[in-house]
């Protein structure tokens, strides 16, 4: 699992949506995870970089972990059957998430049908600051479904069943905050209801917030 930390690292270093030792993963595995360290510098991770964690967040091993283990406790309690999580600092999701959200489900509309599919709703979180376990508390205890987040003036968290599938989010989620600002004021089109309840049904993500 290491040798995946380390590549999914690398692939998020080369797709430029984690910047200088910005950013943190983890892999789950039973009642343990596998985080990367406070201070790691993703693109060039290595063994000596990957903290061992329980469930419970008490330290089991490695260096000491990144300050933002409630955030990614947090994602695999309201997913269960999710085992990786993406926490990164990607520029155009930062910028959305210091704006006001387009709903309160969901921080972005469903411009496209690759949001709706591969990511879905994205609520904003409430801002505390880095490392702040009540991150965590306001991620675990947010009323509806989701598989991402934008933390509001921070940046934003995804998991999924595996690396790729957290990975595959979290490049979607940062094109969408791009096209989003690109299109800004302009009152784009978006996907209607049906479109959106095809989607979710065919690929098993979630869509609360009336088309609009």
């Amino acid at each position: 699992m290491i040798d995946q930390l380390v590549e999914a690292g690398r692939r998020l270093a080369a797709a430029g949506i984690s910047p200088g030792t910005s950013g943190n993963l983890s892999v789950r595995d039973g009642d343990r995870m596998l985080i990367t360290g406070t201070g790691a510098d993703l693109g060039r991770l290595s063994e000596a970089d990957v903290a061992e964690v329980g469930m419970d967040g008490g330290r089991l091993g490695g260096p000491r972990p990144s300050k933002e283990v409630s955030v990614h406790l947090a994602m695999y309690e309201r997913n269960p059957g999710h085992t990786a999580t993406v926490h990164v600092h990607s520029p155009h999701a930062v910028a959305v998430a210091c704006l006001p959200p387009w709903s309160e489900a969901s921080a972005l509309p469903p411009l496209t049908p690759y949001f709706v599919m591969r990511v879905g709703q994205t609520p904003l979180i409430p801002y505390r600051a880095p490392g702040d376990p009540e991150l965590g508390t306001l991620i675990a205890g947010h009323p509806l479904a989701f598989r991402a987040a934008l933390l509001a003036n921070h940046g934003q968290v995804t998991s999924g069943t595996g690396l790729d599938d957290a990975l595959t989010a979290a490049v979607e989620l940062e094109e969408t905050c791009r096209i989003a600002l690109l299109t800004d004021g302009r009152a784009p089109r978006t996907l209607d209801a049906a479109a959106i309840a095809e989607l979710t049904r065919r690929n098993g993500t979630s869509w609360d917030t009336p088309a609009r």
